[in-house]
């Protein structure tokens, strides 16, 4: 008899290796594109607030400081205004998931992808080389650019959630996309690396490497990604190695569901059993906004999300710009230094992921994740001037921030869009994707500027603050699935005793 580990593994063809990494590069490289604007906010800053070039040189005067390129009188303005993008990226974002989740489930995945991801490599071109390059320097014209960037940005993730929910089933699925939903971060840690090595020549050329290589990813992606195991002739049964009975009923159901007595079981392995004999159904119809807000679990998870994302995100924003200002690091320094919160949230994801599956619960494992993350935010917040300290802070606060939201927005997300209320109306991954992470990223984005104004009015340790409070909002909005979840636990525990 093979080991465990070889009879899971070899569930998966080459089909799903290949799924695995077109979507998982394909969510890297919008993340890097991404994560270029945060690494580049000092010297952005820098080019829009007028400076002295050294002690010598005589003050401005008022017609050399405000030249096209002097969009703002201090940094401080120009920090605010920062925090404006930020948040103007994030609310396109969020109101385009919405709208992208829908039409995920009603038009070609790869098709959705390749244009999200194509087109918002041309806008980030443009915002960040083109205008340089020209000497174009507009507010209104940043501000429209970032609300097309979000809105083709938002194609992505709804649609890469969906592919690896139609490639991988219920088992293994917190292993699977734990490891899988280390794109971002891998992202992020790709992002910075490209931005840190050519900032030397100038903040556009950081944009112009990583909207390149983003756009040739979408290409990859159209020629080459499958979305679904039917467009080889495959089914689900034989991809994942379950029976018919286990792919009718159980693949399809959440982790965080739900005792069922053993005449219901019986009940549905024989209609299952019986169906097999029927001619196939026609194909299951999209489920529609409303009545995927209203799937069971879909809302608590969602608002803490939008908690546990304006977290995550202010990190991914604005932690570069920290260590340089708080610390007076070199900026290439901090984007350096920075990968390690990503490293942290890429292992935690992975690990908590493979603790659920053992469990066969979510909740359990976020929450007592999110709880310890605020006793590291603490200890974050008083790290010294010392790189190595701070390194170890951050992986450990990313372990316990960035491992739960990867899990929520992947994993979760999968079980909430695959669970036992949607058996005949099944195509509602990309819908339900798109809600939760559309409601966090409306939390995500109105935290943004919160941030900027908190920082900029009372300093960085009142941020800390407000972002221990907003990891324990995460904690109330899924304790009413936590005590559902721990309650159905109890009760298995005493059947088996009973059994016994």
């Amino acid at each position: 008899m093979p080991p465990p580990c070889c009879g899971y593994l070899s569930q998966y063809t080459h089909h799903h290796l290949v799924a695995f990494l077109l979507t998982f590069f394909s969510y890297v490289l919008l993340h890097a594109s991404r994560k270029t604007f945060s690494n580049v906010k000092v010297s952005i800053s820098a080019q829009w607030t007028p400076s002295v070039q050294n002690d010598s040189a005589p003050a401005f005067s008022p017609g050399e400081t405000w030249q096209n390129n002097h969009l703002f009188a201090d940094e401080k303005e120009a920090t605010l205004f920062l925090g404006a993008l930020d948040s103007i990226f994030l609310f396109s974002y969020a109101v385009g998931l919405y709208l992208s989740g829908v039409i995920g489930d009603r038009v070609n995945l790869r098709y959705v992808l390749c244009f999200g991801l194509c087109g918002s490599a041309i806008v980030e071109f443009v915002f960040g080389t083109l205008t340089e390059w020209l000497r174009i320097y507009n507010v209104y014209l940043y501000c429209v650019l970032w609300v097309l960037n979000g809105l083709l940005q938002s194609a992505v993730w709804p649609c890469v959630v969906a592919v690896m929910g139609n490639w991988f089933g219920k088992t293994g699925r917190g292993f699977v996309f734990g490891l899988w939903s280390a794109c971002a971060s891998v992202g992020n840690i790709l992002g910075a690396v490209l931005a840190s090595s050519v900032l030397k020549y100038g903040y556009e050329y950081a944009f112009l490497v990583t909207s390149v290589v983003q756009f040739a990813g979408g290409i990859v992606v159209f020629f080459g990604l499958l979305t679904s195991p039917k467009e080889v002739g495959l089914s689900l049964e034989s991809d994942t190695g379950l029976s018919p009975v286990e792919t009718d009923t159980d693949s399809h159901r959440p982790l965080m569901s739900d005792e069922e007595d053993e005449g219901e079981l019986y009940g549905r392995q024989n209609q299952s059993i019986q169906q097999l004999d029927e001619p196939p159904a026609e194909a299951p119809q999209a489920v529609g906004f409303i009545q995927a807000c209203c799937l069971p679990g879909v809302l608590c998870y969602s608002l803490a999300y939008a908690c546990l994302k304006l977290v995550n995100y202010s990190f991914f924003f604005w932690l570069p710009f920290y260590l340089s200002n708080n610390y007076g690091w070199k900026e290439a320094e901090a984007d350096r230094l920075s990968v390690w919160y990503d490293v942290g949230g890429i292992i935690g994801g992975t690990v908590q992921g493979l603790i659920s599956d053992f469990m066969g619960k979510r909740a359990p494992v976020l929450a007592l994740s999110l709880a310890v993350a605020m006793g590291s935010l603490v200890g974050y917040s008083h790290s010294p001037n010392d790189q190595l300290i701070n390194a170890v802070l951050l992986a450990t606060t990313g372990f316990f921030i960035g491992g739960p939201s990867n899990m929520i927005s992947s994993a979760i997300s999968a079980d909430l869009g695959r669970q036992e209320a949607l058996r005949g109306s099944q195509e509602a991954l990309a819908t339900v994707t798109g809600i939760v992470d559309g409601t966090g990223s409306i939390g995500a984005a109105a935290g943004q500027y919160l941030v900027s104004l908190i920082e900029s009015g009372l300093g960085w340790m009142w941020v800390f603050y407000f972002f221990i409070v907003m990891t324990g909002g995460s904690i109330v909005f899924i304790f009413p699935l936590l005590f559902s979840e721990l309650r159905a636990m109890w009760r298995d525990r005493r059947a088996l005793r009973r059994q016994l």
